[in-house]
């Protein structure tokens, strides 16, 4: 366990090292500056912050802030008010003293907790192949594997494990071998849509992206390996596909 005495210590050390590191051929006020502008920028795009909200989140007032910021400041960011600007935005100590404006945004955001919907049955391709023929309503109480969903669908949909490397694509869109799709047979299937078809004479439902073109209608696999295979009557559209999982991921 640090004391605080230690803990200073190690701050300032962390610190003066990544400055050493990361900062050469630019000094502390213009890396300061260029923090603080990249702040202050990274705020107003994400919720349209303006000057003066800004100034009073890192508590100074609009017109010390424009002191600071602008091609010709007036004022340079001292050492006590970079420690306050760290303060109030939740900054690692020596945070200001490191260049961080030309960092690579991550490419990943959070896009917050979604509800479970509803949960569907696994099934079988044979079974996808006979859903809407079946003379009696398929006895869900008889399947043992559900996945949830925070997709809104009918409650006629299900799920489908995925088979082969027809839908596996080297660049785009990709469904991979061993994923779960949910199928909903309600969904109007339309042009670029993935879907689930059986075609005539085949014992099991197939999946493709169902493309239309000149009233020519095609099912094409993700994988430009396989064929596309032009239907014309010959086959049924059991659903769209509304969402996928990815499973057991090594």
């Amino acid at each position: 366990m640090l004391n605080t005495t230690q803990a200073t210590f190690s701050n300032l050390h962390i610190y003066r090292f990544a400055k050493s590191s990361n900062n050469a051929g630019m000094e502390n006020k213009e890396i300061r500056k260029a923090n603080l502008e990249a702040l202050y920028e990274k705020r107003q795009h994400e919720s349209g912050m303006t000057k003066a909200q800004f100034a009073e989140l890192i508590e100074t007032s609009p017109a010390a802030l424009s002191q600071l910021l602008g091609p010709t400041p007036h004022r340079n960011i001292g050492d006590k008010m970079a420690r306050k600007i760290e303060t109030a935005l939740d900054l690692p100590f020596g945070w200001m003293d490191v260049l961080h404006s030309n960092e690579e945004p991550s490419n990943v955001a959070f896009r917050g907790l979604n509800d479970t919907k509803g949960s569907y049955p696994v099934i079988s391709w044979v079974s996808a192949g006979q859903w809407m023929e079946a003379v009696e309503p398929y006895h869900r109480r008889a399947i043992d594997r559900w996945y949830d969903t925070t997709v809104i669908c009918s409650e006629d949909s299900f799920w489908l494990d995925v088979k082969g490397d027809s839908m596996t694509s080297p660049a785009g869109l990709s469904i991979p071998e061993g994923a779960a799709i949910l199928v909903d047979p309600e969904v109007e299937p339309r042009n670029g849509k993935l879907v689930v078809a059986k075609l005539e004479g085949d014992n099991e439902a197939t999946f493709k992206k169902l493309v239309i073109d000149a009233g020519r209608r095609f099912l094409k696999p993700l994988n430009p390996a396989y064929p596309m295979i032009e239907v014309n009557g010959n086959c049924k559209i059991i659903g769209v596909v509304v969402d996928a999982k990815i499973l057991n991921i090594p």
